[in-house]
């Protein structure tokens, strides 16, 4: 399964795709789209247009996506959510299934502390990921999405071959 991980921004959107196969995960390409636009109706266009590229190259099967936290400015908030729709589209407009996971619950699944600082999420995906050299923040925390996104999806399985056991007679 090839997974494109996005962390929104309207600034810079950190970008990552992953091959997660049997436990293992793979970076196949992470980095950042940085919009050269002042204005931000034409930020938007380049980071959809960033991220239709990401997929042409890189092939990824889904999209997972940080979800919207609270800020604490709301035109912030609004300027990543408009930044999370470019992206969506970009993904949609493509095919590909969108999965969302909170900010915390990434950090917990790829670092085990929901509070993670973002030194910490680098850190871990160079280990998990087996990068030569630690992404930026922006990419790190894209490459945290996907491989969360990852886990999610590994466990939801086996759980649902438990449940399948069970239901057979199978302890």
């Amino acid at each position: 399964m090839r997974i494109l991980g996005i962390d929104p921004g309207s600034r810079v959107t950190g970008f990552a795709v992953i091959e997660y196969d049997r436990s293992r995960g793979r970076s196949c390409g992470h980095g950042v789209i940085r919009p050269k636009a002042k204005a931000f109706p034409e930020r938007l266009g380049e980071i959809f247009a960033g991220v239709v590229e990401v997929i042409d190259e890189l092939k990824p099967d889904v999209l997972a996506i940080e979800s919207v936290f609270v800020a604490r400015n709301a035109q912030s908030a609004i300027k990543l959510g408009h930044a999370r729709g470019a992206a969506i589209c970009a993904a949609t407009q493509a095919g590909l299934a969108v999965h969302e996971y909170a900010p915390r619950a990434i950090k917990l699944a790829v670092v085990g502390i929901g509070g993670a600082d973002k030194e910490q999420v680098q850190h871990m995906m160079q280990q998990l990921l087996r990068l030569a050299e630690p992404a930026s923040s922006d990419a790190a925390d894209a490459l945290a999405v996907a491989l969360c996104h990852a886990h999610t999806q590994q466990n939801e399985a086996r759980l649902l071959g438990s449940a399948s056991a069970m239901i057979g007679g199978r302890p």
